[in-house]
């Protein structure tokens, strides 16, 4: 019973320090700004329409959420941080969306088992810790025959090679977890959903990325805006050393990532895995 009390406090407080991370920041500025496009490319490859049954999981402020709702589903947003929704009902408001926001933990989801048609993720349960307990939860709680939907960064990407060169300043991960572009994998992937799917499609695609002048600028904003980036550079705030070498790394890697070289601003391609199944019966 002991080691499953502390089992079970460290969970929580993994997950407290999670929810403090994605509410830190302005990530729907991120979502809306950088890649405002990838929520309705998701929805669109889920093939959602009206009158389903819709989850989001890891919803943010809405990215894929919004858009599934705009195409007629009944939708439920569900995130660890509700921070995140006080922006995505603006949007959605703005848009005419209508919605349900509901916190909610992506390995322990509150939702019964087969409650929904489609089950989707953008770049949102990738950041959930145990990816086989998160993958199995989105299974659950789609009905048999319905869709499960994936966009996630992938490990050769951009965003991916971010997190590569951000890991030597960040503090050591929990035992168990896992690193989130994993998910970009298709291998792993298909390992997590095994024969609980069929029909698995998979397609790595990029999203152009021209918002920022220059790759200083890229590295200030995700400095400033993304949850993940600030909480490295506030475990290195007593090091400046540290701290400046990270500033260095994260402008060469967009440098080196810029197909704009010698013209003005900074051009990025960045890379993700589409993947779309479907729960067996």
């Amino acid at each position: 019973m002991t080691t499953q009390n502390s089992t079970a406090d460290a969970d929580r407080a993994l997950k407290a320090k999670h929810r403090a991370m994605w509410a830190q920041g302005d990530y729907p500025s991120v979502a809306s700004e950088v890649i405002p496009e990838l929520g309705a490319v998701l929805v669109e490859a889920c093939e959602v329409r009206p009158g389903q049954r819709v989850l989001d999981v890891g919803a943010g402020s809405g990215n894929a959420a919004i858009p599934a709702a705009l195409a007629g589903a009944d939708v439920v947003a569900s995130d660890l941080t509700p921070e995140l929704f006080e922006a995505g009902r603006l949007v959605a408001a703005e848009q005419g969306a209508r919605l349900t926001w509901q916190e909610a933990d992506a390995e322990a989801l509150p939702f019964g088992d087969a409650e929904f048609d489609t089950v989707l993720s953008c770049v949102g349960v990738m950041f959930a810790p145990h990816h086989r307990q998160a993958a199995g939860e989105m299974v659950r709680v789609c009905r048999p025959g319905g869709t499960i939907g994936l966009l996630s960064w992938t490990p050769q990407g951009f965003i991916g090679r971010m997190f590569a060169a951000m890991k030597p300043y960040a503090p050591p991960p929990p035992p168990g977890a896992q690193p989130p572009p994993l998910w970009g994998d298709e291998d792993h992937v298909r390992g997590l959903l095994g024969d609980r799917v069929t029909d698995v499609r998979a397609e790595r695609r990029t999203v152009r990325i021209d918002l920022f002048p220059t790759p200083e600028a890229f590295r200030d904003y995700f400095k400033e805006r993304y949850g993940p980036t600030i909480s490295v550079y506030k475990n290195i705030a007593g090091e400046p050393d540290r701290a400046a070498a990270l500033d260095r790394d994260l402008a060469a890697l967009a440098r080196d990532g810029n197909l704009a070289a010698g013209q003005d601003g900074t051009v990025m391609e960045w890379e993700y895995l589409l993947v779309t199944a479907r729960r067996a019966g």
